[in-house]
């Protein structure tokens, strides 16, 4: 079957099609024939030699893909050969093929495209087990979304104003701004022209969660943006790694700094975050309340010209990969 990997670390040249034998599913594991797979700045980071695969996953690049089931492990009995899904990937959805536990994988929502879904799952896992479950975002409070018009942007903006949040977000021009409105956003703010914690101030605004992308260079102005018992929850490092941290700033607020991962968790805790994101956010997509934001599609061959929008910062929503 036809694999991307990255076999030397660098830019999106390090990117090549390989040849590569077809997995062959274990217990609890399903085989996915790849019908679509979204690109993730982990994909990115993976390319570049920052985001090693975890012990034992395959180097073949792809943390989520949608596509139809063609065969079973031991084990599996609601997911039948034929049925059309998506998965959350700890690898391995650059390729035609792709086995994975079945506690990963859920059936395409009603109304969406199986190319698509394909860029469903990391999203809406992302966005549900931390702006939700680990932020605890409630309805009436505040959200402020670094990087909105990204696709855990989209999804965040949506699943916000789903469940009666203010969403207020950052943008890099105002195009991404106009669409982020569109999607819903209540307040949207130009990180390269004004300073966001400063805006929301002059706004008389606070955030009680923020979902940060960018780590270090953010860290002291998003600890300033946020409300009374805030919860700040950083899943990127974009802006670096290092920070110094003001603990007096904290306490005052009363503030809460979470920082998190979704790749390298055990499949039983994929699985859980998985089970609890379709049954709270499936019916909101099947009804139209949310849809997933396809920016663009290419297929697997043009795998470096996908990567180069990433890189460009220039897509709204998610780019994805065809078969």
């Amino acid at each position: 079957m036809r694999a991307v990997i990255a076999p030397d670390p660098g830019g999106v040249n390090a990117l090549v099609v390989v040849d590569r034998p077809q997995p062959v599913p274990g217990p609890g594991e399903v085989l996915i024939r790849v019908t679509a797979a979204g690109i993730n700045r982990s994909d990115l980071l993976q390319r570049r030699g920052f985001y090693p695969p975890p012990e034992g996953v395959t180097d073949v690049l792809g943390l989520e893909c949608s596509g139809d089931i063609v065969a079973v492990g031991e084990g599996v009995t609601d997911l039948p050969p034929g049925t059309h899904v998506c998965a959350l990937l700890a690898g391995g959805g650059y390729a035609e093929y792709v086995a994975v536990p079945a506690g990963q994988v859920a059936t395409v929502p009603l109304g969406v495209s199986l190319v698509d879904a394909g860029g469903l799952m990391e999203v809406a896992c992302t966005v549900w087990s931390n702006v939700f479950m680990m932020g605890k975002l409630q309805h009436g409070e505040t959200l402020l979304v670094h990087g909105g018009a990204s696709g855990i942007g989209t999804m965040a903006i949506q699943l916000g104003k789903a469940f009666g949040a203010r969403v207020i977000v950052t943008v890099g021009s105002p195009e991404k701004a106009d669409f982020c409105r569109a999607l819903g956003a209540d307040m949207t703010i130009d990180y390269t022209k004004h300073d966001f914690a400063e805006e929301m101030k002059r706004a008389n605004v606070q955030a009680d969660v923020i979902l940060d992308i960018i780590g270090a260079k953010y860290f002291e102005a998003n600890v300033s943006a946020l409300a009374t018992a805030g919860r700040l929850v950083v899943i990127g490092m974009q802006g670096g790694v290092k920070a110094e941290i003001n603990l007096g700033a904290l306490m005052v607020k009363r503030a809460a700094v979470m920082a998190t991962t979704l790749r390298a968790r055990p499949s039983a805790e994929k699985s859980a975050i998985v089970s609890a994101m379709v049954a709270q956010v499936w019916p909101l997509i099947s009804d139209g309340t949310v849809r997933p934001v396809t920016h663009a599609t290419y297929p697997l061959e043009d795998v470096r010209l996908a990567h180069q929008v990433l890189e460009d910062s220039s897509h709204s929503g998610k780019v994805l990969l065809t078969t």
